[in-house]
């Protein structure tokens, strides 16, 4: 137990020093991601306003009929690449890119690949 708080207040503690150096303007949003172990979630998000511009996870209703399972890197590829789509015809073209404190590995490093490679610049 006392092993699992320490992994988390580590990344927290990664992410406030990430978010130290990034911010989400309206010319380009912040891509922020969460990886839980069942599940991947997305923001595109302006700071400067504080609100949420495009949002998808992987228990979404458009992608929860084609994924077995939410958490692994097939899951984030798909996320990655509908979620580029979405901000594409919301005519976001670029974003900056929130690891969440997370290293840049696995589910992560595939969301990020996916976007990039539907239209995302980052």
């Amino acid at each position: 137990m006392k092993r699992e708080k320490e992994k988390v207040a580590g990344r927290l503690r990664r992410h406030r020093r990430v978010r130290n150096n990034l911010a989400g303007t309206p010319e380009r949003p912040r891509l922020s991601v969460f990886r839980s172990h069942k599940n991947i979630y997305c923001q595109i998000i302006d700071d400067t306003v504080g609100k949420t511009l495009v949002a998808l996870s992987t228990l979404s209703p458009e992608l929860r009929g084609e994924l077995t399972t939410g958490g692994n890197v097939k899951a984030a590829l798909v996320l990655g690449e509908r979620l580029a789509k979405k901000a594409v015809e919301r005519g976001l073209a670029s974003v900056a890119f929130d690891r969440g404190g997370y290293r840049y590995h696995g589910r992560v490093k595939a969301v990020a690949e996916a976007a990039r490679k539907a239209g995302l610049k980052f």
